[in-house]
């Protein structure tokens, strides 16, 4: 904690490696967002859901 971050420099980017690794978790969860299933109910008898 007393110790600056290290950061990423890669051309005009530059971020601190605790920052780019919460930025990709949380474009993972994203794309898991959209491809996970939504839960639905069973088809019923009469067709209806």
């Amino acid at each position: 904690m007393d110790t600056p971050a290290t950061y990423f420099h890669w051309g005009f980017i530059l971020i601190s490696v605790p920052n780019l690794i919460v930025i990709g978790g949380m474009i993972v969860l994203f794309a898991i967002a959209l491809v996970a299933p939504f839960p639905h109910a069973e088809e019923g008898d009469d067709g209806s859901k």
